[in-house]
Formats: C-alpha cells, sequence, structure tokens
C-alpha cells in the first residue's frame, strides 16, 4: 500500500466520522427538544435517558445515514483535493485514475461492511433497550386493528376470526379447518375463544365439529372445548417497530413463519430484510459517483460539486421510496424493488467514472 493509499484513506474516513460526529450532536438535541415534554411527564432517570435511549440511539441512526454522510464526506475532501490540484498532479505522476479509486474503495468496503454488521446484528440488539425505555416511558408501540383474520398456522390448516381483543385475549367467530391433498378433512366453527394464560391452551365455546373421512362424516356439538393450537396471543399482536429488533436470522426465520400463515403483511418484513443487505452496497455506489463527479476541477469548487452530488443521493433515495411501495403495496417482488435503485444508479457510476478525467 503506498502512502497516497494512507492518505486517502486517512481523509476519506477522518471526514466520515468528524461529520457524523457533527450530526450526531445536532440530531441527539433534536431529538431531546422533541421529547422534553414527555421526559417531564413521566421523569425517567438522567441515567436511563443518557444510557438506555440515546446510546442505543445512536447506533440506529449512524447506520440510517451512513450512505450519505459517506457521499458528503467524500464530495468534501476530493472536491478540495481537486480545487488544489492535487488529483491533476496525481494523474501527472503517471497513477491512472482506476488505481486512484483503490484506496475509495477499500474506505468504502471498511464503511460498507461496518454498515452490514450494524444492520444486522448491533442495531437489533441496542434497539431492544431504546425500545423498552420508550414502552415505559413514552409509549407502547403494539397495537392490535385487524379484522376478518385469515392465517395458516401449520402445513394444511387454516383459521378465520372475525375479530380479536388483545388485551381480553379473546376472539369471536372462530373457524378453524385442515386439508390433506387438498380435500377438507376437519372444520370446527365456534362463537369464542379464549387464552387460558394459566394452562397456557384454547377454550373454545358454543362450538360445532365436523370431521369427514372419504365418505364417512361425523357431527358433534358443544359448549366447551380445551385445545391446543400452534398460536398464541402475542402471534395477534402487531409490534409496529418489531423488525428494528431482530437480527439476520431472527428475521430470516420470522419471514419464514409469516408466509407460512399467509400473513399479507409479509411483503413489508421481506423489504426490510433485503435492505439489510443492499443498503450497504449504496455505500460503494455512491462513493464512485462522488469521487467522478468531484475529481475535475472547476471554477464553482465544492459548492458545484456537493450540490449536483447530493441531487444524484436524493434522486436514489426517491428511487429507494418508490421501488419499495410498488413492493409493499404493488405487485414488485421485494427482492427486485430493493435491488432496482443499487442497478441503476451502479450503471451510473460506471458511466460517470468512464467519463472521468484521466
Amino acid at each position: 500500500m503506498r502512502t497516497l493509499d494512507l492518505y486517502i484513506i486517512r481523509k476519506f474516513l477522518g471526514t466520515f466520522f468528524f461529520t457524523l460526529i457533527l450530526l450526531i450532536f445536532i440530531v441527539v438535541i433534536f431529538d431531546i427538544s422533541e421529547r422534553i415534554d414527555d421526559f417531564l411527564r413521566t421523569k425517567p432517570p438522567l441515567i436511563a435517558i443518557v444510557v438506555d435511549y440515546y446510546f442505543n440511539f445512536i447506533p440506529y441512526f449512524i447506520n440510517l445515514f451512513s450512505y450519505l454522510l459517506t457521499f458528503i464526506a467524500v464530495i468534501f475532501f476530493t472536491s478540495k483535493m481537486a480545487s488544489n490540484s492535487e488529483i491533476v498532479a496525481i494523474l501527472a505522476s503517471g497513477i491512472s485514475f482506476r488505481r486512484l479509486l483503490l484506496p475509495y474503495i477499500m474506505s468504502a468496503l471498511i464503511l460498507a461492511f461496518l454498515s452490514f454488521l450494524l444492520a444486522n446484528f448491533i442495531i437489533p440488539y441496542t434497539n431492544q433497550g431504546m425500545f423498552a425505555f420508550e414502552k415505559k416511558y413514552i409509549k407502547d408501540p403494539k397495537e392490535f386493528n385487524d379484522m376478518n383474520i385469515h392465517r395458516q398456522i401449520s402445513p394444511g390448516t387454516f383459521i378465520y376470526l372475525e375479530n380479536f381483543n388483545i388485551k381480553t385475549r379473546s376472539g369471536w367467530k372462530f373457524t378453524i379447518e385442515k386439508f390433506e391433498k387438498r380435500e377438507m378433512t376437519y372444520k370446527l366453527k365456534a362463537e369464542r375463544i379464549d387464552w387460558d394464560s394459566v394452562r397456557m391452551h384454547w377454550i373454545i365455546s358454543s362450538f360445532y365439529e365436523r370431521k369427514m373421512n372419504g365418505l364417512k362424516e361425523s357431527l358433534r356439538k358443544g359448549i366447551k372445548l380445551d385445545t391446543l393450537l400452534p398460536l398464541t396471543p402475542a402471534d395477534f399482536t402487531e409490534d409496529i417497530e418489531e423488525v428494528k429488533i431482530m437480527n439476520y436470522f431472527v428475521l430470516k426465520e420470522h419471514i419464514r413463519k409469516k408466509e407460512l400463515r399467509g400473513d399479507p403483511d409479509v411483503t413489508k418484513y421481506k423489504v426490510k430484510g433485503y435492505s439489510r443487505i443492499s443498503d450497504p452496497f449504496a455505500t460503494l455506489i455512491l462513493t464512485l459517483i462522488a469521487v467522478a463527479v468531484s475529481s475535475r476541477k472547476v471554477r464553482g469548487g465544492i459548492g458545484l460539486h456537493l450540490g449536483s452530488g447530493l441531487a444524484l443521493t436524493f434522486l436514489y433515495i426517491l428511487f429507494m421510496q418508490i421501488s419499495t411501495v410498488f413492493a409493499t403495496f404493488g405487485n414488485l417482488q421485494p427482492l427486485v424493488a430493493v435491488w432496482i435503485p443499487n442497478i441503476i444508479f451502479g450503471i451510473i457510476a460506471f458511466v460517470l467514472i468512464r467519463l472521468a478525467p484521466k
């Protein structure tokens, strides 16, 4: 590794972390001003505010804006190098532009790897502490508002509920159906279903049971029936932010269970899961775009570079949001939706690198 590589890597990472620290202070101050009423109302201990909330809030914020901060950092110090004719001197010394990109790529890969670790393993852990603080002192993020619930609770076994009350752990108009080779073999209908938290099973009231075995059929009515189902009241609790406390492996298993049950919101979880893999690549792509845009010496200086670069970045974010909406509410596959922005802007980065001064 040459001295020049170390110089660029030091500039890259130094500018990134310096910008990050400044932005963290600004965001924390704004967050305190926004939540000061909640803090005064619930009076949490100061140590809880600092350690349980803000220490756990900072990693989430870092990863949220990491690729944007990476882009700004590269634009800033590369434009300064270009305005000081350092880029011209480097290229005039016989170093190719492709070789010049090497320390940028190495630095971007380091930040991308850190982003991957944060998103998939570190932030889910720190978010647990932050959400526990919010639940205790600010709000409970859990709610359940669904009506007409249809779910597959095991292969070939489906349930239906007209509604479910999470507070009383009771449901109404309950139906369970079992199928074997596309033929119904069992059906039970009940007016009410309640969770027994002591014996950890369901109590079915006013039920009508039907069993089918080929041409044979048996019917039964009853007032009360105790039964075990691969289902608990927690499965009806929709945590708005629950995906943020799941690491990579837990989220993958959660998506598998939702697919089995036929949950309509599984697409949102797939988008989140794929985003944890695709977002770190945005760091590398935006780094290449930033180098291509800011390595040319122009009269506008850093202002022109920063303006054009930020326009591309916000366009990238816009593409991300649009593709996510199409995946969530349309027919676009989540994997395709998540990677479309990276593919499009990867092509833009390739073209800009080709057009950059050599």
